[in-house]
């Protein structure tokens, strides 16, 4: 198994759960739920959930497709680490699901699919960070960023962590706070780049299992 497997098969996970986000956006049809514009709007929170985990994904992936290729060395701890970031992102579906069916409740449940939102998004970044802090030590990928760098790094990139430890705590004084936050982290990683060195050579060594 070289880099390129790992890469292939996470892009795999990326593409099934990003596609059973739409799975919830289904309406109940013609008959007996009234017109097509009054389903559509009763779905909004679907819609803004799907918004937010589809551009998660999608930026987890971009990342992930930027530190990956940097790779030099593909180890078992790194394919492990691996697997833990795809368990949560697999989860993600799940958790959208969760929040569209609750959120216009704005009650206790409602609080609950917010954690579990916010859980899962944590879950991801902790599994995120952890391939990140692998790249940091020995010689395991092209470029290293210099030592100097490292903790900048931490902050600027994986701190993001924290913010979704913060929107779970909120969610228990306000669901609505909790959703704009981590919608607001969705925009941040937008234009927050993987704080790495430049990635390999053109034609460089794919890197094989140590």
């Amino acid at each position: 198994m070289d880099r390129s497997r790992l890469e292939a098969f996470s892009d795999g996970v990326f593409a099934v759960a990003i596609t059973l986000l739409a799975l919830d956006l289904a309406v109940a049809g013609p008959e007996g739920h009234g017109p097509l514009a009054e389903q559509l709007y009763h779905k909004w929170p679907a819609f803004l959930a799907y918004l937010i985990s589809f551009f998660m994904i999608g930026i987890i992936w971009v990342n992930h497709h930027a530190l990956v290729r940097q790779i030099t060395k593909v180890d078992r701890t790194l394919l492990f680490l691996n697997l833990v970031l795809l368990l949560f992102v697999v989860l993600i579906p799940f958790s959208t699901a969760t929040v569209a069916d609750y959120f216009t409740r704005h009650d206790w449940d409602t609080q609950v699919a917010m954690m579990i939102y916010g859980g899962v998004f944590l879950g991801m970044s902790i599994g995120f960070s952890m391939v990140f802090e692998w790249t940091l030590h020995g010689e395991r990928v092209y470029q290293p960023l210099p030592p100097e760098r490292h903790w900048p790094a931490r902050v600027r990139f994986v701190g993001g962590a924290l913010v979704y430890v913060a929107a779970i705590v909120i969610a228990l004084v306000s669901d609505v706070a909790s959703f704009v936050l981590i919608a607001v982290i969705a925009v941040y990683y937008i234009f927050e780049r993987t704080p790495s060195a430049p990635g390999a050579p053109e034609g460089g060594d794919e890197g094989t299992v140590a």
